[in-house]
């Protein structure tokens, strides 16, 4: 059976054959989605529609990017490149004629094989107005984009990304390039969330996510193509059906091969065609392009194409065995690296040997730029990159995070600050929804997105009161499907938005957990370092509400591996306010945890005035004393305080505000430690899932000096939450563990006295 083609099996036929008696019986009927389903196909008239500038320049594109991989290839088996080589050979074809129909402001990603797609956008925007290759020498511009590509994949400084994101990590945001994912169906949320963008702020651009077969059979994928369908973003999402997912047969992956098909479930129309043929690719999306501007998005592109390598590496798919010589040669047949030309050709488009003199040009312009990469270039005994272009190696932490120069000049206050003439009580839960519906105000581009937001008059714990009433385009409801819709706040916020991203509960964010700490904390990153990534999740912690093992974690800890991510704990209203308001105004990802044991509380706050920040690594001293120093955050804030005074113990209390490791106040815990040589750290949450660990090892390095007897850390025990209430009692920390640990430590001091 063709692999292209899904016969019905033979219960189905003996159906659609009877006479209609048992259709009858049965009161079946034919049912059909009404979204169109198209398969496209092309001929010479369509070729003869384009400018033959414009023809000439695809195919000088195909054949530099054809030359552009085998030459990496080689490298590759020398050993030169460091990391994995996924060519895009035999596909350079779709991606050629899809990206000549889209400008440098419509925005593309891509997988780990994005090469071609990569180098054809590349090319398109930096090509001078007017280029036509038979008749111009070979630009400087695009000698530029072969530089800097392979400097990229590489791994060298003079790359886009600084050599930091190599092959599989490619971005070049001025032509549209938001970034290349690594991930397997990582990117698709991205892409929907840069249509997102673009909706939002009233532009015409499009976005088109890449991805093959394999990632088609990807949750994340199903998540971005209803996303994209609910909200109608301007999105294409393209598929190279290449057969296989590394040595997996398509159909060993999926029982519906025609993957065009997962268009009709979800209402966005599809259009399948040749993905071996330029034109066609070509075609196909200014197709979609059509069908977004007459009728909004997304439409779904299947490229029926074929990689004639490996996954990775130079040997063919033959070469391990999970594929025939003979499929090889047939599809080797239909090269567009061979056909394309000889169809202009035969057209009279171009001349006899032109093809040739182009294939010469390219070779010729790819080993000029080689030779400035590599020493002894197509030597392979000396060959090797010229040392001059590594990285420095001092370097490799810049970029995790920003230096908050976004901040600089925003108003500092602590309550104490506030005149007693300007002070008001109010409830934390309030200032909750209050505080983001005051930036959405001051934030043209801030939008709230999640679970139930926008319903139950402030979604399920009120935190959006009053905003649906405001900003109704701007408070989205999602279903649920927390990758899909953390994903999509990521690439909006790629595209120039400021997404507050909502998680329900904070066990949900292991659902999330490739967009969470694969995709937001890393993406700066890799990426070079250079650019926002302003993204806030509020994560609402419900320990003690009897809601179980599946809904009562707290997140921070996880969070907390991943350095990319900035996180504040306020515990006060004044601090819920100034810590919210730094995070939506940070370039860089923030996680604000919300305990629900503290909604019910009420603390002072300034009657009008609201515009402030309480600075990220700012702790705050919650109760002075001498004894002994306790770090602590949320609700055992109070608790300490309060075990502290009714115990008599002269215990220092700082409320540590910001928890994430490298925004810690050591400054504040130093100068605390050095007065009372005894250190404490206390949490609610579990120990398998607490922050204090970390903090107790960089505490013992940073504070060995002043410490009279070892760290005492209190949290939780090793089991979750489970539904009973002294079960759930027992699980987390509570003010008896907090006042065995302090005559713990006053039994210490003792003996050491």
């Amino acid at each position: 059976m063709n692999a292209f083609e899904k016969c019905p099996s033979a219960t189905f036929e003996k159906i659609q054959q009877q006479d209609g008696t048992a259709l009858q019986s049965k009161s079946l009927k034919k049912r059909s989605t009404g979204t169109p389903w198209w398969e496209l196909q092309v001929s010479d008239a369509d070729m003869r529609k384009v400018e033959r500038t414009e023809l000439v320049r695809m195919l000088e594109q195909l054949l530099l990017i054809r030359e552009f991989e085998e030459r990496l290839l080689d490298l590759s088996t020398a050993g030169i490149l460091h990391g994995p080589a996924h060519a895009s050979i035999g596909q350079e074809g779709a991606a050629v004629g899809a990206m000549s129909a889209l400008g440098s402001t419509d925005k593309i990603n891509g997988t780990h094989r994005m090469h071609h797609q990569f180098l054809a956008k590349a090319l398109n925007h930096a090509a001078p107005k007017g280029y036509s290759p038979l008749e111009t020498p070979f630009p400087e511009e695009l000698v530029d984009v072969l530089f800097k590509t392979y400097s990229e994949i590489l791994g060298l400084s003079t790359g886009y990304c600084g050599g930091r994101g190599g092959s599989m990590h490619l971005r070049l945001p001025e032509a549209g390039v938001l970034g290349s994912n690594a991930i397997v169906g990582g990117n698709l949320p991205h892409a929907v969330g840069y249509a997102f963008a673009d909706k939002q702020l009233g532009r015409k651009d499009i976005s088109v996510a890449f991805f093959g077969d394999g990632a088609m059979q990807n949750g994340a994928t199903y998540e971005a193509m209803n996303l994209a369908a609910l909200y109608r973003t301007p999105t294409v999402f393209f598929v190279e059906n290449n057969l296989y997912a590394v040595s997996t047969h398509v159909s060993e992956q999926t029982r519906e091969h025609r993957l065009a098909a997962r268009g009709q479930g979800l209402g966005i129309p599809s259009i399948e065609f040749d993905g071996m043929d330029v034109i066609a690719a070509r075609r196909a999306m200014e197709l979609a392009r059509q069908i977004i501007d007459d009728e909004g998005g997304p439409v779904l592109l299947e490229a029926k194409t074929y990689r004639y390598l490996h996954q990775s590496g130079a040997l063919k798919g033959s070469a391990f065995g999970y594929r025939d010589k003979e499929e090889e040669e047939a599809w080797g047949l239909r090269d567009p690296a061979t056909a394309f030309p000889a169809q202009l050709e035969k057209l009279g488009i171009i001349e006899a040997g032109a093809a040739e003199t182009l294939k010469e040009r390219v070779a010729e312009a790819v080993r000029n730029v080689l030779e400035r990469l590599v020493e002894n270039y197509g030597d392979e005994q000396r060959q090797k990159i010229r040392a001059s272009l590594w990285p420095d190696p001092s370097r490799v932490e810049e970029g995790i995070r920003g230096d908050l120069k976004e901040l600089a000049g925003q108003k500092h206050r602590e309550v104490e600050d506030i005149e007693e003439k300007d002070r008001i009580e109010a409830k934390f839960i309030d200032v909750i929804s209050q505080t983001m519906l005051r930036n959405m105000e001051k934030f043209e581009t801030l939008f709230v997105l999640g679970e139930d937001v926008h319903r139950l008059r402030g979604g399920t714990a009120g935190a959006t009161r009053g905003i649906a009433e405001r900003f109704p385009d701007r408070l989205v409801g999602t279903p649920i499907s927390e990758n899909g819709f953390t994903g999509l706040a990521l690439g909006a916020a790629l595209n120039g938005m400021r997404p507050v991203v909502e998680i329900m509960y904070p066990d949900f964010a292991l659902v999330a957990a490739d967009q969470l700490f694969n995709q937001v904390s890393k993406v700066r990153h890799m990426f070079g370092g250079d650019f926002a990534v302003p993204v806030v999740v509020r994560s609402r912690v419900s320990q003690g509400t009897g809601y179980g093992s599946q809904h009562s974690m707290d997140a921070s800890g996880l969070f907390a591996l991943y350095p990319g991510w900035r996180i504040v704990a306020p515990c006060t209203p004044h601090d819920y306010i100034g810590l919210m308001n730094a995070a939506v105004a940070c370039d860089d990802p923030v996680l604000v945890v919300e305990y629900s044991d503290l909604f019910q509380e009420r603390g002072m706050i300034h009657a009008t005035d609201w515009d402030y920040v309480v600075p990220f690594g700012k702790a705050r001293i919650a109760r002075p004393g001498n004894s002994c120093t306790i770090l602590t955050y949320g609700p055992m804030v109070s608790t300490c305080c309060a075990v502290s005074e009714r115990g008599g113990f002269d215990a220092e209390v700082i409320d540590l505000r910001t928890i994430d490791p490298l925004g810690v106040d050591w400054e504040t815990i130093a100068e605390s430690v050095r007065r009372t040589n005894a250190l404490m750290i206390v949490e609610r949450t579990t120990r398998g899932t607490s922050i204090g660990s970390r903090m107790v090892s960089d505490a013992q390095s940073r504070l060995f000096d002043w410490l009279d007897h070892e760290i005492i850390h209190v949290s939780g025990t090793e089991s979750s939450a489970v539904v009973s209430k002294v079960l759930e009692e027992a699980a987390f920390a509570g003010a008896e563990a907090v006042e065995e640990a302090l005559k713990q430590l006053v039994r210490r001091q003792q003996m050491a006295a």
